[in-house]
């Protein structure tokens, strides 16, 4: 482990990055990282869940376990569990316990899943009660960790009053304590929630804060644009960026641009800022 990594995770903040699921272990390791996110099969398929790794899913939850790599799994990005159409909301359902089934499989941490939207003529408390409903009806085996998204008027987790109303109506689900949330930073700044107080707003409407998406910006403030930048490369100033991490004080994943290479000169950008 490198100095630079030392001092990270004696700060109590462990930095990792979104890699390549074929060898997610070996990406773990090229990139000095106590902890990875991946994805299980094909991000915009309605497709079950694969596992890549050569071993398998035992074999991959025994490498990492062996090499000291924490796991996360993302969800599909066409997941969209509070929508009112049912020929996508019932497939969103099924997609979901599938993948957390995988996730389990593997001893990932958790799973991320999108909030999701109600279209346009939609009242959005159905998108709220239809989070309850499946929040109820899915088995999770791992936490499930719900993320902010970035654009859309009638998206659920944009807005942080859209994101207080999801909580409240997960609240008294029997799994309520297995649902976590998951900060993007490149999300809420394009969503239009300020960065200086974002932390601070969550962890009053959630209690919680599991993981952090540490992205900088190609796109302005409230842009509603989703365009991930390496670290001083975007729009994000870099001491907010930096704050972000330090006070919400969970594992970070950097989605940003690039190889091996290209996260570790993010990884050292980040910590330098610690």
């Amino acid at each position: 482990m490198s100095e630079a990594t030392q001092a990270a995770a004696q700060a109590g903040i462990r930095i990792g990055a979104h890699v390549d699921q074929v060898d997610p272990i070996t990406e773990a390791q090229e990139r000095d990282a106590p902890l990875v996110q991946l994805f299980l099969g094909d991000p915009q398929s309605y497709k079950g869940p694969v596992v890549a790794y050569a071993g398998g899913a035992a074999g991959l939850r025994d490498a990492a376990e062996a090499a000291g790599v924490a796991l996360y799994v993302h969800a599909p990005y066409v997941i969209n569990v509070a929508t009112t159409n049912n020929r996508i909301r019932i497939p969103s359902r099924k997609l979901l316990q599938q993948h957390v089934d995988a996730a389990a499989e593997i001893g990932a941490q958790g799973l991320v899943v999108h909030g999701g939207h109600v279209g346009k003529a939609d009242d959005p408390e159905k998108g709220f009660d239809n989070w309850r409903k499946a929040v109820e009806a899915t088995d999770l085996k791992v936490p499930l960790l719900i993320e902010n998204t970035a654009g859309g008027d009638n998206a659920m987790t944009r807005h942080l009053e859209r994101i207080g109303r999801v909580w409240d109506a997960i609240s008294g689900a029997e799994q309520a304590d297995r649902v976590g949330f998951c900060l993007d930073t490149c999300h809420a700044h394009a969503g239009g929630n300020a960065l200086e107080s974002v932390v601070t707003d969550v962890l009053a409407i959630t209690g919680r804060i599991d993981l952090v998406h540490c992205n900088d910006s190609r796109d302005d403030f409230d842009s509603g644009a989703d365009r991930h930048a390496n670290f001083g490369a975007g729009r994000i100033d870099p001491d907010l960026l930096a704050a972000v991490v330090r006070d919400a004080g969970a594992p970070v994943v950097c989605e940003t641009p690039g190889p091996a290479e290209a996260h570790v000169a993010d990884f050292a950008w980040l910590r330098a800022r610690l």
